[in-house]
């Protein structure tokens, strides 16, 4: 087989030129401070300084380095086998507002494509959910009758243009793909020409509440706003209670090139583990985008065996001739599957929160992006109570409320009585693993060049211990999917504190 590459960096970020901007380097004020700097807040921070309101982007690294920069890019509002589910727990009406939510976000991109000429390879395109196992054919013929019951564009069918032995397939109709961004660059260009003011390395680190608000970095800066847009993925500040509320899942991407010619089309297994396929351009060659493999953070087997899954399905399907590139995301589901999109509690009427996406984050942020705009501008919008975070549906959010708290008390157990035995000296160069030292967990990774990197495991949120993930070099939770680098470093949250690093280990 073809090796992978070692590389982690996606297409996306490797085929444009992406602009710099400062670090946030003294206290300054704003009508609306905006944290994130993925498809969220920059088309929030577009949408309000169009308008003339003042803003400020603070990202915590680069912008669209995040989940947006790692994403499959799949602008539809097929998400899934979700809509027959939707009915039964939601009602029909909610279940329509989420589709109807999501083409409307499909028809802005689409519209700023056209009114801008930007060029991102949009392109309009089929989606299907497939399966090739009877056991999940009843739960497609459920999804195709609430297709039916919403309105929904679509069709019932057999075969798909893959060659895949599908047992039967959904498809929606006229959804689209595009280079994420390519797109969201020029947003920013248009967030600058309005005046808004965009800070790069510039994580932020609390919120002080009082006749105004005021956000402070990491570094002591002070942004005073009116209002506070949390787009960072991870809520940075909790005022809400989100870690209990939601549970985060890695999943991974190979793009390949093949020697056939694709035949067209987005595509999602119905049956696990997941597959998703769809291609895109690069330098007037097709590379398809093979994603899936997704679990929750820091739990399930060796990261590696992920990407070699996703190429064995690759194989199995094409005549693959080269894999220039790999990466992995990270998402975050909600307790009914519906995304948390606007005030962050009933008690904060200006601090708005965007998180959630479940995979689906080119819609669900471009959602987030015009009603939280609508909100802080003060306009109606009729999707405000499908998304608003305060909701707590009893089923099946109880259900799944319980079930991820189990989870996570099972988790921390586990992590605070496991027998370790290796030492930071029995690993080899490149390789990571949870070690003893001193008598105590702990982390250690040893670079290519024998350089050992040792780290406390305990996590820094809420005490869970760490685990390796040996596919993107990180320390994962497997409680509530916060990350850390080699270094202690955050990568995601929910923590904000770094690890404490062990640094008189003898090398």
């Amino acid at each position: 087989m073809l090796s992978l590459p070692s590389s982690l960096e996606p297409y996306w970020r490797t085929s444009v030129e992406l602009a710099s901007f400062p670090k946030l380097k003294e206290d300054i004020r704003t009508d609306v401070a905006i944290i994130g700097g993925g498809i969220s807040g920059i088309t929030t921070a577009y949408l309000l300084a169009k308008k003339g309101v003042r803003v400020a982007l603070l990202e915590a690294d680069r912008l669209l380095n995040g989940t947006t920069g790692h994403t499959t890019a799949k602008i539809t509002a097929q998400h899934d086998i979700i809509y027959d589910e939707f009915i039964q727990h939601l009602g029909q009406e909610k279940a329509k507002l989420y589709y109807e939510a999501c083409m409307d976000a499909l028809r802005f991109i689409r519209n700023m494509v056209e009114q801008h000429a930007i060029d991102c390879d949009f392109m309009e395109q089929d989606a299907y959910i497939y399966t090739t196992s009877s056991d999940s054919l009843t739960k497609l013929i459920n999804e195709w009758k609430a297709y039916e019951k919403l309105g929904i564009d679509g069709a019932f069918v057999e075969t798909i243009p893959l060659p895949i032995p599908v047992k039967a397939a959904v498809v929606m109709k006229n959804q689209a793909q595009f280079h994420p961004l390519k797109y969201l660059t020029k947003l920013v260009d248009m967030i600058v020409q309005a005046g808004g003011k965009i800070y790069e390395y510039t994580p932020a680190a609390d919120i002080e509440q009082g006749q105004t608000l005021t956000v402070v970095t990491r570094d002591k800066k002070r942004v005073t706003c009116e209002h506070v847009v949390i787009c960072s993925h991870f809520p940075f500040y909790d005022g809400g209670f989100y870690f209990s509320r939601m549970y985060a899942e890695r999943s991974y991407v190979l793009g390949v090139k093949i020697a056939e010619t694709y035949p067209g089309g987005m595509y999602l297994s119905a049956d696990n583990p997941k597959r998703s396929v769809r291609y895109t351009t690069m330098n007037g060659e097709n590379l398809i985008l093979i994603g899936g493999e997704n679990h929750k953070t820091g739990q399930g087997v060796p990261m590696m065996r992920h990407y070699e899954s996703l190429q064995s399905f690759a194989s199995e399907l094409f005549t693959v001739t080269d894999i220039p590139y790999r990466w992995s995301a990270q998402d975050l589901t909600t307790l009914d599957k519906v995304p948390y999109i606007g005030n962050m509690t009933a008690d904060t009427p200006n601090i708005y929160v965007a998180t959630g996406y479940r995979k689906w984050g080119m819609t669900n942020g471009t959602v987030a992006g015009l009603l939280i705009s609508d909100l802080i501008l003060g306009r109606d919008n009729r999707y405000r109570d499908l998304y608003t975070p305060s909701r707590f549906y009893a089923d099946p959010s109880i259900k799944h409320f319980l079930t991820q708290n189990i989870d996570v008390a099972k988790h921390l157990v586990e992590g605070k009585v496991e027998v370790v035995v290796r030492k930071p000296e029995d690993l080899a160069n490149g390789e990571g693993a949870v070690v003893t030292v001193n008598g105590k967990r702990a982390g250690a990774y040893k670079d290519e060049s024998g350089t050992l990197f040792i780290v406390d495991t305990t996590c820094t949120h809420m005490g869970c211990e760490l685990e390796w993930n040996s596919g993107d070099r990180t320390w994962d939770c497997p409680c509530h999917g916060s990350r850390f680098s080699i270094h202690g470093d955050v990568v995601e949250g929910p923590a904000q504190r770094p690890l404490n690093k062990i640094e008189d280990y003898p090398s």
